[in-house]
């Protein structure tokens, strides 16, 4: 519905009242509408699983149409980095949120800060769900606040070709919601667990839900040690739970990620059931690092397992875990990866322990034999050294390539006595070009990082606090801070309106009218900023 028709439609039914409404404002009833789209989580998620699913589609076609995100630890920082989005590039297009799990234990828990190992509520991710989506709102309502006083300021002027195109812009307004893939660990806890949680995330508005095969109460961080992986039908179980959830919830494309560690996980909690041979659970067992034993000879409590017509004695540790072969990952992971898509789930995960495509893509291919549209979410993780890797990547192609490396050292090429190097300048190259690349070589449909603002956050506060408690006293913040925001356009030096207080006196005017109390005044000291 275009703005004017809901002002026309609005205006009809405060008439149908005989009166009694007509302190109401057809117009300002539309404004109000427009400002608040998406009324319920619900309506956000099923908006948001459309674009996701269009995404898809558009990769697909043409891997240049990957998508990126940034993880975001709260909701004003997803609301920046949306605003800077449409400022810098005049679409929100291709960009979505990420919801961390990481970030959540350490900046959310009511414990305080905790490692990655599913410890903290579950109910704070659909609780940080749905503040992203609060202030995501509350950025197009102050954006679209600001065209309404522009509207009405050309329409005091009697400027109509200008009305005329901001009323076309409100029509086509594009709103800082997008879609946000959110963590929700290994489940915590078993498959009903993992529904419930399912719905309230679905609840708050996501329309992507990001599971992995660890063990949820020995979960571990994907870059630590120590990770344990859980049987197919395990993981399976928890997949259908989050596609139960989707279903019952209206959001019949809702996107399920599934994430397999097995990469770095060379332990398991259960040797899986076989209920013939070559079966999943077979061929999980398969990969489980086994002695043969004489059966005349067997030790007490020891537990076996017959394989290819021998009796096989897995190796257990004190924990009670069974160790997987070394060197087995790789097949694991496209095991892993096969059968969640064969079973419902509509993108990858592959948590790798370095950014390389070569690994990535080899991994790939082999799933693409079986399910040719294989793509993958891909973590552009903090915890890979970004610098040392891609300058170890280009100094061993250059040593395959027969090019002399003689003037660097590998185990030193982190050093700033590199920084200016020809070797350094192609790593960076890589690393500038690692998405695009990746999209095309890897099948990798979308990129994130997962605590891109937990660092940032860190470096400013450090940046500011240097300064400003030193001997630049006020003129750290002054110089580094809001002199930068001022002259980059940053639209938070005018904190108050960013907060919504404009939006609140437009709502004060209309429930009052005259009689309203304003912040908004001339002695408001944010003017102090207006262009």
């Amino acid at each position: 519905m275009t703005y004017s028709t809901d002002i026309s439609q609005t205006e009809d039914l405060i008439r149908n009242h005989n009166g009694a409404w007509d302190g109401i404002s057809g117009e300002s009833v539309a404004r109000m509408r427009a400002q608040n789209r998406f009324r319920t989580g619900l309506d956000i998620a099923r908006y948001t699983a459309k674009i996701m699913r269009k995404d898809m589609d558009a990769y697909d076609a043409d891997p240049a149409n990957y998508t990126q995100s940034l993880g975001c630890w709260h909701g004003f920082i997803g609301q920046q980095k949306l605003i800077s989005i449409k400022k810098h590039f005049g679409t929100t297009k291709g960009r979505y949120l990420y919801l961390s799990g990481w970030m959540v234990a350490a900046l959310r828990s009511e414990f305080g800060p905790l490692p990655d190992q599913s410890m903290h509520e579950k109910t704070s991710v659909p609780a940080l769900i749905e503040e992203l989506y609060t202030f995501l709102k509350q950025a197009d309502a102050r954006e679209l606040g600001m065209m309404f006083r522009d509207l009405d300021a050309a329409r005091d002027k009697g400027d109509q070709v200008s009305a005329a195109k901001i009323q076309n812009a409100i029509d086509n307004y594009e709103t800082h919601v997008v879609p946000i893939i959110a963590d929700i660990d290994a489940g915590f806890g078993n498959a009903e667990a993992t529904y419930l949680l399912a719905k309230k995330m679905i609840e708050a508005g996501a329309c992507a839900l990001q599971i992995e095969n660890q063990v949820s109460d020995e979960k571990q961080c994907g870059h630590q040690d120590g990770k344990v992986t859980v049987p197919h039908e395990d993981f399976l179980a928890k997949i259908r739970a989050c596609r139960y959830a989707f279903m019952e919830m209206g959001v019949e494309d809702g996107i399920i990620v599934a994430r397999t560690d097995s990469l770095g996980a060379g332990l398991t909690k259960q040797i899986a059931y076989v209920r013939e041979e070559g079966d999943i659970a077979d061929q999980y067992n398969s990969y489980l690092d086994c002695e043969e034993v004489d059966p005349a000879n067997l030790g007490h409590g020891d537990v076996l397992i017959s394989r290819d017509g021998k009796l096989m004695k897995p190796k257990r540790l004190p924990s009670n875990l069974y160790q997987f072969r070394a060197g087995t990952g790789e097949d694991r992971c496209v095991l892993d990866c096969i059968n969640s898509l064969q079973n419902g789930a509509d993108l990858l995960w592959i948590e790798t322990e370095k950014p390389h495509i070569g690994q990535i893509g080899a991994m790939v291919d082999r799933i693409r034999e079986v399910i040719p549209n294989a793509k993958l979410v891909y973590n552009n993780s903090p915890s890979f050294n970004w610098t040392l890797n891609f300058r170890q990547q280009v100094y061993d192609a250059w040593t395959e390539s027969g090019k002399d490396v003689s003037a660097y050292d590998r185990a030193k090429l982190m050093s700033v006595d590199y920084d200016s190097s020809e070797l350094a300048a192609e790593a960076d190259e890589r690393i500038r070009t690692f998405q695009k690349d990746a999209a095309a070589q890897a099948g990798i449909f979308h990129h994130l990082i997962t605590l891109p603002t937990y660092h940032t956050a860190a470096l400013s506060t450090d940046n500011l606090a240097r300064e400003y408690f030193g001997e630049q006293g006020m003129l750290g913040y002054v110089k580094n801070v809001q002199r930068e925001e001022i002259r980059q356009g940053i639209a938070c030096v005018r904190h108050q309106n960013m907060s919504g207080s404009d939006v609140g006196d437009d709502h004060k005017e209309y429930f009052a009218g005259e009689a309203a109390l304003k912040a908004g005044g001339a002695h408001n000291t944010m003017n102090q900023f207006v262009a």
